[in-house]
């Protein structure tokens, strides 16, 4: 006795020929509607807003400094994004500054944040861009002089240098000079050298003399190279013995 299977497949010739000529028609149309379709494209997305601080205080369960670098690292790492590649110059520099406040009211002895700003995002061939973190670095500064100068004696060299507004890195430098008593000796002379680079000699003599008679420069190559410039500033307005000569 001969068993039939029971999944016997129906021969190919057997399908009426419409049925066939539908599928073929069917696929040809897929294919036609998938070739219309524009090539899938990633999409930049928006840097949201930074965390409330007490949310990130009660998340960080007792872990500030951990949770600090977590907020970090996020923020350094939002510009790569599956696909695509974001300069910094296009992220919303408001959202930037919350981030990075945000970091330092979680941790305020991390200086990191202030280096992003300062070296990261402050390098951006942006002077709008460029000068908000400055700004943003020297209202951090002015809660915490002694261990934030650094910072807003970068940015005074980049206010200089790149902003080209000495103005602006006069204003930084003798915020330093005002607030940050600890700071090096460099940067507390750095008001001075602004003041010389100006043509405001006057006054650069008058800061200068006041820094070595207050007595807080106690370094002996520090006091004789402060000494020499200060008599190269007086020499520099008094007439030469050529021009005593001639008159």
């Amino acid at each position: 006795m001969k068993l039939t299977g029971l999944t016997d497949e129906r021969a190919l010739r057997a399908v009426p020929p419409f049925v066939g000529a539908l599928l073929a028609a069917t696929i040809a149309l897929q294919l036609f509607w998938h070739s219309l379709q524009p090539a899938p494209t990633a999409r930049a997305a928006a840097l949201p807003p930074a965390p409330e601080i007490a949310g990130l205080r009660a998340a960080s369960f007792g872990e500030p400094v951990a949770t600090t670098q977590m907020l970090l690292l996020y923020l350094q790492a939002f510009d790569n994004q599956p696909g695509i590649s974001i300069p910094f110059r296009e992220l919303d520099y408001n959202r930037v500054a919350g981030w990075l406040a945000a970091a330092l009211r979680l941790d305020p002895r991390s200086s990191y944040p202030l280096m992003m700003a300062s070296q990261l995002y402050g390098q951006v061939l942006d002077t709008g861009k460029q000068r908000a973190m400055c700004d943003f670095v020297r209202a951090r500064f002015l809660e915490a002089p002694d261990a934030r100068w650094r910072w807003l004696a970068h940015c005074a060299i980049m206010a200089k240098h790149r902003l080209k507004d000495s103005a602006l890195a006069l204003r930084y430098a003798a915020d330093i000079t005002r607030h940050a008593g600890s700071a090096s000796g460099w940067a507390r002379q750095m008001q001075i050298f602004i003041l010389e680079d100006m043509g405001e000699t006057e006054s650069a003599k008058v800061l200068l003399g006041g820094l070595l008679a207050s007595g807080e420069v106690t370094d002996p190559s520090e006091l004789n190279f402060l000494t020499e410039r200060l008599q190269a500033l007086e020499n520099a307005g008094k007439p030469s013995a050529e021009s005593k000569s001639r008159h």
